[in-house]
Order: C-alpha cells, then sequence, then structure tokens
C-alpha cells in the first residue's frame, strides 16, 4: 500500500541544524551513560534522532502540561532506550545536564528503564510489549473525551516478538484509534541476533496493514523525511497510524555500528573519551571492555 507525501513543507536549515546539533549532544549523554555499569548504548543511539525530532517539532509537551488531559503522550515502550529520552530531556532543560551523571546511582532515579518519578517519562517500561496496551488504553479515552492528543508509541522491532503488540493492534482497529502512531524503531537487532535470523519480521508493513495500521516506512536519521511523516499523522481517518523507521543500531559510532555484540555496553572511562573523539569524527576507537551475551 503506497501512500504518498502531504505535502508537508521542508525544514528550514537553520531547524535541520538545530536537530542535528541537539542530536549529537544526546548521542554524547549517550556514550557517557555507558560506563560504571552501563547501558543499553546501540539500541538508545539508533533512536536518539527520532525523540529528539518528536519533542522539539511535533508533540505538544512540555514540563509546564504534564497536567493538561488535552496535551500530547510518548510512551517509550523499547525501556532500554531510556538514555536517548534522559538526554533529550536535559538538552531541553526538563532535567539538570549535571543529573545524568547520576546514572545507576542509588540516590537518583536514573537507571536502565524509565521511571515515572522523572517528570515527562509517562510510565514504567523495561518488560517489553506491555506499552502499547497502555498507549491504546489512553488512544481510547481521549478518544471518548472527544480530545485530540496524539499518542505515540516507540516500539522496538524485536519487541514486536511480544504478541501483546499485536492484541493491542487489534483493539486499535476496532475502535478506530486514529490519534494512536506506532512507530517502530527498526534498527533488524534484537539483543545480541539480528531480528531476521530469529523470528523473521519481513513484510513488517504488509503485517502492521493486516492488523488495520495505515504505514508509512522511512529513513529514521533523515529529519526532513521524519518531517514529511510525522506531519501526515493521522495516515487515515479511523485506523491507526504506523511509522517504520529503518535505524542503524549504534548510529554515530562506527566502531560499534550495526555490531550483534555491542548491545549493552558497559565501556571505560578510556574508551568513553575515545568513542566522543569518534563520534566528532577525529578517530576511531580501539575497543577492549568485554561484550555481553546471551545464552
Amino acid at each position: 500500500m503506497a501512500h504518498d507525501s502531504n505535502g508537508a513543507s521542508p525544514l528550514g536549515d537553520d531547524a535541520i541544524k538545530d536537530l542535528q546539533e541537539t542530536a549529537l549532544r544526546v548521542r554524547e549523554h549517550i556514550i557517557r551513560m555507558s560506563t560504571d555499569g552501563g547501558c543499553f548504548t546501540g539500541a538508545s543511539l539508533s533512536c536518539a534522532d527520532l525523540i529528539v525530532y518528536l519533542y522539539k517539532q511535533s508533540l505538544n509537551v512540555s514540563p509546564g502540561n504534564l497536567n493538561d488531559p488535552t496535551r500530547d503522550y510518548l510512551f517509550l515502550s523499547k525501556g532500554h532506550d531510556v538514555p536517548a529520552l534522559y538526554g533529550t530531556f536535559a538538552e531541553l532543560g526538563w532535567i539538570e545536564r549535571d543529573r545524568l551523571k547520576n546514572h545507576l546511582k542509588t540516590n537518583d532515579d536514573i537507571y536502565w528503564h524509565p521511571n515515572r518519578n522523572i517528570p515527562g517519562i509517562e510510565y514504567y517500561s523495561g518488560s517489553l510489549g506491555h506499552l502499547l496496551p497502555v498507549a491504546v488504553g489512553v488512544a481510547l479515552d481521549c478518544k471518548m473525551r472527544g480530545q485530540n492528543n496524539k499518542i505515540v508509541v516507540i516500539t522496538g522491532d524485536g519487541e514486536l516478538d511480544e504478541g501483546s503488540n499485536w492484541e493491542a493492534l487489534l483493539v486499535a482497529q476496532a475502535y478506530k484509534l486514529d490519534n494512536l502512531l506506532v512507530v517502530v524503531d527498526r534498527n533488524e537487532f534484537q539483543a545480541n541476533i539480528r531480528t531476521e535470523d530469529l523470528i523473521p519480521l519481513e513484510p513488517l508493513d504488509k503485517k502492521l496493514e493486516a492488523f488495520g495500521c495505515v504505514v508509512r516506512s522511512v529513513d529514521g536519521h533523515d529529519f526532513n523525511a521524519l518531517h514529511t511523516a510525522f506531519s501526515a499523522y493521522p495516515f487515515s481517518q479511523e485506523q491507526p497510524s504506523a511509522i517504520i523507521a529503518r535505524t542503524v543500531r549504534g548510529r554515530g559510532l562506527p566502531s560499534i555500528e550495526a555490531r550483534a555484540d555491542r548491545w549493552f555496553c558497559n565501556f571505560t572511562h578510556e574508551e568513553v573519551e575515545q568513542l566522543l573523539q569518534e563520534l566528532h569524527g577525529q578517530g576511531s576507537t580501539t575497543l577492549t571492555s568485554e561484550t555481553l551475551t546471551v545464552r
């Protein structure tokens, strides 16, 4: 099923530059959180552009309207990507940048997965497959109230192995939830294996369409492409929308891009400094830290 552009005006050069610079700083935060216990670095880097775009260009949500029932909602269902969310909140001024230094410390809630003690995080996540059902419930509530909220949920592609997602889409279709937008971070990995080598998802667009979604596929690192896609939402009346954002795990760091063994990273301090330079195009990194494997 092909879908044309809705004619949204491209982002201006200043807006693109601002998004790129913000996303770069978010990636710096992710790298710095990838030590002293580590985090899910590769997946966080793959969705950083998505999260930055949504909060800076698409969503009507801010610290000042979190109690407004007519605001927009973003649910990060792939909760292990929360370093990208923390980093975005820091760059938007929602939390202090220095607070990110408390990652994994017992005196704060900056942890491996989202915690609602941090203003702006909508719901706890970590156990995969849970937040699309929650988002469907919120979308239905908003629809019954006659409100025009955007309800956006970001899922992982490997997360789609969870049947709860597909059950939720059946409900969304039944209740004609055109205020729901499902964004799949399609980086083609889950843990330390490619999705297509475990439980193949393709053709993912056809599967989502079969469950009632109107689907667009987009380069998840191209801000103008993201702008065109998100500006077209809802893609159809009385149907949920879905965006397959094709991304690269570890985006921005050639040393770990698309590597199955670097899904969770606990870098040494020396590696962190090298990776920060690599992010800025200044050399490569020799990785000596151990990798986490699943048996």
